[in-house]
């Protein structure tokens, strides 16, 4: 299931019901027990109140193991997100590596282009980075020495990173030039099909947690895309 068909679940649950029907857990049961093909309902249902008591081991474990309908999908990404970061790259920048890639999505697209040293890093195990290197690592403690990539890219993670500050020092730490991230526009509701513990309903939320001063932030159907320059020369 791709990301604009899911944005638009999103928008009819988020935005078109009363929040006591939105936020009920048996109207949403059915959906989780669709959603997550019949697999560990409850568990997932309660996310939110049982991620912060698991150990870096077993927070790994959940998402190597998840099952859903958006597993599917190559990427969290919409259309219109990947032009606009495509286009926003740093052109002197030589390397970059993108922190929490899925299945590799982005970072092969990246690594197409062979104008950077490409590199990624997520909880799996192994990812296949054509014409780059993967990297198993945790975001909140990245195995890179301080300004290792001109570019850092990190989409679609923050939302699920149960330690927000930790991990956004880690990424800032690891770049160089630029810092790119997305997530979603969301409320907060407890009962999200998406595993999120962390949102972003306004622009300000998300500034105010990266706070690099020299930066852009765009709403682009339904996700913020967040841009920051941390050298002068690029902009």
């Amino acid at each position: 299931m791709n990301r604009n068909l899911t944005n638009v679940i999103r928008f009819i649950l988020d935005e078109c019901l009363p929040p006591i029907i939105r936020d009920n857990k048996f109207f949403m049961y059915p959906l989780f027990y669709i959603w997550f093909k019949r697999k560990n309902i409850d568990k997932i249902m309660n996310l939110k109140s049982l991620v912060y008591e698991w150990s870096d081991e077993e927070f790994a474990k959940f998402y190597q193991e998840l099952d859903s309908l958006a597993r599917d999908r190559e990427t969290d990404l919409n259309t219109k997100c990947i032009e606009f970061i495509m286009q926003a790259l740093d052109p002197e920048a030589k390397s970059l590596i993108d922190v929490g890639c899925g299945g590799g999505y982005f970072a092969n697209k990246v690594a197409a282009l062979k104008k950077y040293e490409t590199h990624a890093c997520d909880l799996l195990d192994h990812v296949e980075i054509v014409g780059g290197t993967y990297h198993k690592a945790n975001i909140e403690n990245l195995p890179f020495a301080d300004k290792s990539f001109d570019i850092v890219t990190c989409h679609h993670t923050l939302e699920h990173v149960r330690h927000l500050n930790k991990a956004v020092s880690e990424l800032k730490r690891i770049a160089r030039r630029q810092l790119i991230v997305v997530v979603p526009r969301q409320k907060y509701y407890y009962y999200t099909l998406d595993e999120h513990i962390n949102f972003f309903p306004i622009k300000s939320t998300l500034v105010s947690l990266i706070g690099i001063q020299n930066h852009i932030c765009e709403n682009l159907w339904g996700d913020w895309v967040y841009i920051g320059y941390l050298s002068k020369e690029v902009r």
